[in-house]
């Protein structure tokens, strides 16, 4: 039977002190907390490593049960136009909070989205509205954010999650749902999510529809991901000069398995640097993979983008051979 929750806002921390995998952060944000002083803050991270979490998490520790009447939170990327900053966030911002707290708080998620002009009209209602309105703002990039948005906040930069911390937080969760997680299969989400918690937990939950014990296989089935063994075995046959086989392997990937070509490149981009090969051939792959990845992004076909790149390395093998 499926969960009829989604396993993400289910285990989700309500304190900043369950965070993982970012500790140095979380000890200053408490401190933020412990004040009641906060800065407006800025925090910048890949993907599910916690930077929602953080506000959400702020949000509770400061204003208790009553958090969500101080506390808004709107997705910069769906509303990225200087409308939404003049008319939704200044209103809100100019109206006193409610408690024991002077200020409210607006989480911007995604404001590297945000258009230059939406950035300076947010810049000025930062300043105007200080006093009863704390900002945060969640951003992959914070190159995009312009320069004196920066200068008004505290800065945190989170960084992806370790192999440690994911599989904690994964054998917590099949502990509580019940299951039996082998140590393959934490291995395996550890590789495809690539230190994203959020993609770690929602593969779990997605594997556990299918059984209560949960393997590598599994993971790799439901997540739609080429096992790391399969994709090196390609590459090692295209350098033995074997490249109808690699061929066959490769079109096994994308037909008969349904993967998308962006994903498959990126999975031998990985595999590259670990093969047995000496350093200056791993940089002309590297570099050449990038090549692959810019045209396959301009809209390339992407059957005949990985097969020139396996062509590529049986004629690299071949070389290295002679």
């Amino acid at each position: 039977m499926v969960a009829q929750e989604i396993w993400v806002e289910k285990y989700r921390p309500k304190k900043l002190a369950d965070i993982v995998g970012q500790t140095e952060i979380t000890e200053r944000l408490r401190i933020f907390v412990k004040e009641k002083s906060l800065p407006h803050l800025l925090f910048a991270g890949p993907a599910g490593t916690g930077k929602t979490t953080a506000a959400l998490c702020i949000a509770r520790e400061l204003f208790g049960e009553g958090w969500h009447q101080n506390f808004l939170e709107l997705n910069a990327s769906d509303e990225r136009g200087i409308n939404t900053i003049r008319t939704k966030v200044k209103d809100y911002a100019r109206t006193m909070a409610i408690g024991d707290v002077p200020y409210k708080i607006i989480y911007l998620d995604e404001a590297d989205a945000l258009t230059p002009e939406a950035q300076h009209a947010l810049r000025r209602t930062m300043e105007m509205y200080s006093q009863t309105c704390r900002f945060i703002l969640g951003c992959n990039y914070s190159s995009k954010i312009i320069e004196p948005i920066q200068s008004r906040c505290a800065v945190f930069r989170f960084r992806r999650l370790g192999k440690k911390d994911i599989a904690n937080v994964l054998k917590k969760i099949a502990k509580s749902e019940n299951l039996r997680l082998t140590d393959g299969a934490i291995d395996a989400i550890v590789y495809i999510s690539e230190g994203d918690m959020r993609r770690a937990i929602n593969i779990l939950q997605a594997a556990s529809a299918t059984a209560k014990e949960i393997t590598e296989k599994t993971i790799y089935d439901v997540s739609a991901t080429a096992h790391p063994e399969e994709v090196k075995e390609m590459i090692k046959l295209a350098l033995d000069g074997k490249f109808e086989e690699a061929r066959e392997r490769l079109l096994n990937l994308l037909i008969g398995r349904g993967l998308a070509g962006d994903d498959i490149l990126m999975q031998i981009h990985r595999q590259i640097l670990d093969l047995d090969l000496p350093e200056l051939v791993k940089v002309k792959l590297v570099d050449r993979m990038g090549e692959f990845d810019f045209r396959l992004t301009e809209g390339a076909n992407e059957r005949i983008q990985l097969e020139a790149a396996l062509a590529h390395l049986t004629l690299l093998g071949s070389r290295l051979r002679s």
